[in-house]
C-alpha cells in the first residue's frame, strides 16, 4: 500500500544498546517506510495544500574514548517519524500562505521545545504530549490569524492540519479540519479522525443520516479551522499502539481511490 511521487524510505537498523544499565531504544523495534504524494488538481493554477514527512530524534555518538564498547555505546539513536497534511483555503494566495505558515510554525515550535519526549511508556508522558499538541495548535491558529491581519489581501485564509507522529510502537494523531487520518490494519480500513464540518455536525446531532454527509451541500464548510480569529482552536488528539503491518495514511479528501485526493502521506510500520 505504498505510493510514491515524492518518497523518503527509511529502514531503521539501530544496534541494540550494550550493558545492563541503559534502557532499550523504543525506536529500535520499528522498521518504517514513508511516502508522500501531491497534485494541485484541475481547478487552480497554484497548489494551496502542503504535506511534510520528517524524521526526528536524539543521538549520542562516541568520538573518542579509552573505554570499551561494553562501557559506552559507539552510537545510540532514538528516532521518531512524522507526517502531516495541511489543506489551505482562502482565495488564490490565501490558502497557500495559510498552509505554509501552519507547517513552518509547528516546526519552529517543536524545535524550540527543550525537552523532546521520545518515549510514551508512562501515562504522564502521553498526557504531556497531548497537552503540548493542543497548546501548539492554539499558537498556530494565532500565527495564521496574524498573517491575515497583516495583509488585507489574505482576508479569509485558513487551513486544516492533521499530523501523525510515531515513537516506537506508539503513534499520536492531532487533527483540525477535514484532512483525514486512516489506519489500514489486517485488511480493514479504519477512519481515525472526525471531520470538523457543518455536514458532519448535522449528522452528529441526528439531523441527517451519516450516509448523507458525503454528498451534503455543507460537507466542505468547516466548523474548526486554523486561522479563526473569533475563537480558540483545539485539535482532537488520540494515541494508539501500532501493530506489525499497520499502515497509517493522511489525505486531504477521502483516501486512496476517493474523489479529489491531492495530498497524501503514509507510514508503513513493521516491528
Amino acid at each position: 500500500m505504498c505510493i510514491s511521487d515524492s518518497t523518503d524510505t527509511m529502514d531503521m537498523a539501530v544496534p541494540a544498546p550494550v550493558g545492563n544499565d541503559r534502557s532499550p531504544l523504543r525506536s529500535s523495534v520499528a522498521a518504517v517506510d514513508m511516502a508522500g504524494l501531491t497534485d494541485r488538481g484541475h481547478r487552480r493554477s497554484n497548489n494551496e495544500d502542503h504535506f511534510l514527512i520528517s524524521r526526528f530524534g536524539r543521538f549520542l555518538e562516541t568520538m573518542d574514548t579509552n573505554l570499551s564498547p561494553s562501557d559506552v555505546p559507539f552510537r545510540e539513536e532514538e528516532t521518531g517519524y512524522s507526517l502531516l497534511v495541511a489543506d489551505g483555503m482562502g482565495g488564490h494566495a490565501g490558502g497557500e500562505v495559510a498552509s505554509k505558515v501552519a507547517i513552518s510554525t509547528l516546526i519552529n515550535l517543536a524545535l524550540a521545545t527543550p525537552d523532546w519526549i521520545l518515549r510514551l511508556d508512562e501515562e504522564p508522558l502521553v498526557q504531556e504530549v497531548m497537552r503540548r499538541a493542543k497548546e501548539r495548535w492554539g499558537k498556530i491558529n494565532t500565527a495564521v490569524t496574524d498573517q491575515a491581519q497583516a495583509d488585507p489581501s489574505l482576508k479569509g485564509l485558513g487551513t486544516t492540519l492533521t499530523v501523525a507522529w510515531s515513537l516506537g510502537k506508539n503513534m499520536v494523531v492531532a487533527h483540525v479540519g477535514d484532512s483525514r487520518a486512516y489506519l489500514y490494519r489486517r485488511h480493514q480500513l479504519h477512519r481515525l479522525t472526525h471531520d470538523h464540518t457543518f455536514a458532519q455536525s448535522l449528522a452528529d446531532q441526528g439531523i441527517i443520516e451519516q450516509r448523507d454527509v458525503a454528498l451534503h451541500r455543507l460537507r466542505n464548510v468547516l466548523t474548526r479551522v486554523l486561522g479563526n480569529a473569533e475563537q480558540a482552536v483545539e485539535p482532537d488528539v488520540l494515541n494508539l499502539t501500532l501493530e506489525d503491518g499497520d499502515t497509517l495514511g493522511i489525505s486531504k479528501v477521502g483516501i486512496l481511490g476517493g474523489i479529489g485526493v491531492s495530498e497524501y502521506c503514509e507510514i508503513c510500520f513493521a516491528s
